[in-house]
């Protein structure tokens, strides 16, 4: 005797899937990546990201319209800095006409309703290409906090909505707070990079940026010190209370795909909003298999996004975002 309950019912055709569909992707989902540089009319492609590029600051403007006129509400800013303007400080980070800080300007500009978040970490800025302070070997990290803080007033200042910390120093997040309320900028966010880590899928976003870690004596060749191991799941869970506690409106988890147990399990943890980085690694083995005609890119890609939100993401930060919503027509 068959079953009276058959399942596939709920699957016969479009109209009946999608009418009972658990997860659906929507520009709102969408925290769109941008690499900003110095310079003029440049839009310069990632040889390792394909389809991704850097912009100059007019660029950039007309970038964040044409976001806004697709629907896509979030922007995350990530700046290339000259190797002039590298030190082991980060002083670059600081200064109020710094890229980062134009660049803030020219996204309200060009668009004020836009959600600017912006990346706190000194690696951009670092001549070691490390995220914090290298003194004889070591990652300094209260030391690196104090900078990260004032990077952060130094971005709220210029008009970021968010600030989101991706360094992984132990009590930054508390650090920054207290900074911003010391400055009575109350109501400038933080998304913080709770459970970051040191994962090998990484490579194109530091080549984009130049800000891999160098090849010197005496200076860390990795960020294993502060990145977490992607051995651990409850360390990512203890990381994420304790960014909350100190201050955190959003916390992230990165990477994506291989980190969706993570992501599980922090939402199931916590109350805040959870988002998810679809790293560049993720991006560029889909753009080249795509390339090889090994995979249909469209169809993976929805597949991957899908399967992110569903693993209770909030917000997903990808190179994707567009594609993804010009699919969705």
């Amino acid at each position: 005797m068959y079953p009276l309950i058959r399942n596939r019912r709920l699957r016969a055709n479009e109209s009946i899937r999608s009418l009972v569909r658990e997860t659906v992707i929507t520009p709102n989902d969408f925290l769109v990546p941008l690499f900003v540089v110095e310079g003029k009319n440049i839009k310069e492609e990632i040889a390792s990201m394909p389809d991704y590029y850097r912009l100059s600051l007019d660029n950039l403007e007309k970038e964040v319209k044409e976001l806004w006129s697709m629907g896509l509400r979030a922007v995350l800013l990530f700046v290339k800095v000259p190797d002039n303007l590298k030190d082991n400080k980060g002083s670059e980070a600081l200064n109020p006409n710094g890229l980062m800080q134009l660049a803030i300007k020219h996204v309200k500009n060009a668009c004020p309703e836009m959600l600017v978040m912006t990346d706190v970490a000194l690696d951009p800025y670092s001549s070691f290409g490390h995220d914090g302070i290298v003194e004889d070997g070591q990652i300094l990290n209260d030391e690196t906090a104090e900078v990260l803080a004032e990077m952060s007033i130094s971005h709220a200042l210029a008009g970021a909505d968010f600030v989101a910390p991706s360094d992984m120093m132990d009590g930054r997040i508390l650090t920054i707070r207290e900074a911003l309320e010391e400055e009575e900028l109350y109501n400038t966010g933080i998304m913080a990079y709770s459970a970051k880590y040191a994962s090998a899928f990484y490579g194109p976003f530091r080549d984009a940026l130049d800000s891999a870690p160098v090849d010197l004596r005496n200076v860390p060749k990795d960020k294993k010190t502060y990145q977490m191991d992607p051995a651990n799941r409850f360390e990512a869970i203890k990381e994420t209370q304790m960014d909350i506690e100190e201050g955190a409106d959003i916390i992230m988890v990165k990477p994506g795909l291989c980190y969706l147990d993570i992501v599980r399990e922090i939402r199931n943890e916590v109350d805040v909003p959870v988002a998810v980085y679809q790293v560049s690694g993720e991006y560029a083995m889909v753009k080249a298999a795509a390339e090889k005609g090994w995979l249909d890119h469209d169809t993976v890609m929805m597949e991957q996004l899908v399967a992110i939100k569903r693993a209770g993401a909030n917000i997903i930060a990808s190179y994707f975002a567009k594609d993804a919503v010009r699919l969705m027509g």
